[in-house]
């Protein structure tokens, strides 16, 4: 399956297809295929901090969420209502398209204040999430969480510790009441968070759109794709990153790292099948880097 790109170009995805003998494999296959059939390519963006670091999967049990990446620390902190009640932190898929679409949009119109409209629904939509009954839930939950939480990157940097605070937004991104089972459209526009805007404008990742919908409401296939378009374009020579600092940035969903070993390697093959250009290779050790394309061309 690691030849899943080349064996769909040479032999069709019909061969490919017949080839794959388990849910995994398959999945894999619709993946790449779904990648290499999109002609209408399209660049979306995010903070280069969660290529290093990343939310939870799951709902946390505490307030705090602490995630460690190459010389670099994220601490989530919930908000609270007005009762002083934890309003939870932001976890999942749902968090991260959120994200991703106020990123995006932020980069594209050069403005911290990001117009909502129908434009979020219609792309989370194009995301493969249908924005109706319990999806409507979800969505309307992260988007709380979101504007409550507040988060703290820690960068080590020539032996000085550099701290940055600050939250993702600064007005709430709300929902209005729902008519029935369809929801009314998002507010008109959403503030982000000056602190979180800067650090977005001066380090941006692109990411292609269309591997983000062919890896779906996955978070830690989501997490792997991005963290391999930061890593793997810049890079000038192979590098080997080994399995405890891959636990310890991406094994927050598993418990023990050997667990974690056999739940990566399948999430990895989603990420690169969603990336054609990824040149990785599985060792005893840990995952091999090598320099790669960009997962995305520079496209408008």
């Amino acid at each position: 399956m690691a030849e899943v790109h080349q064996l769909i170009i040479t032999h069709g995805i019909e061969e490919a297809r017949r080839q794959a003998v388990n849910k995994h494999e398959r999945r894999v296959v619709e993946a790449a295929y779904q990648v290499l059939s999109d002609d209408a390519e399209r660049m979306g963006f995010t903070y280069s901090g969660f290529a290093l670091t990343s939310l939870p999967h799951k709902p946390p049990q505490g307030s705090t969420w602490r995630r460690e990446g190459h010389n670099l620390t994220l601490v989530l902190q919930a908000g609270v209502d007005r009762n002083e009640k934890s309003i939870g932190l932001p976890y999942g898929s749902y968090a991260r398209f959120i994200l991703l679409f106020l990123q995006s949009e932020a980069i594209r119109t050069t403005s911290r204040e990001v117009e909502l409209g129908r434009s979020m629904r219609v792309w989370l939509g194009c995301m493969g999430l249908s924005i109706g009954g319990m999806t409507y839930k979800n969505v309307t939950e992260q988007a709380r969480r979101i504007s409550g939480c507040s988060l703290t990157f820690f960068a080590d940097r020539s032996g000085a510790q550099i701290k940055s605070r600050g939250g993702f937004v600064k007005t709430e991104i709300t929902m209005t009441n729902v008519a029935g089972e369809q929801p009314a459209l998002w507010q008109d526009r959403v503030l982000l968070d000056e602190d979180f805007y800067r650090a977005l404008r001066e380090h941006p990742v692109p990411v292609s759109e269309s591997a983000l919908r062919a890896i779906g409401a996955r978070s830690l296939v989501i997490d792997i794709y991005i963290w391999l378009a930061y890593r793997l374009h810049a890079l000038r020579k192979d590098v080997e990153v080994g399995w405890p600092a891959l636990y310890a940035q991406f094994g927050g969903c598993v418990g023990r790292i050997r667990g974690f070993r056999k739940y990566f390697i399948e999430c990895l093959a989603l990420a690169t099948a969603a990336y054609p250009e990824a040149r990785i290779e599985i060792g005893e050790r840990g995952v091999i880097l090598r320099p790669s394309r960009p997962a995305i061309a520079k496209v408008s």
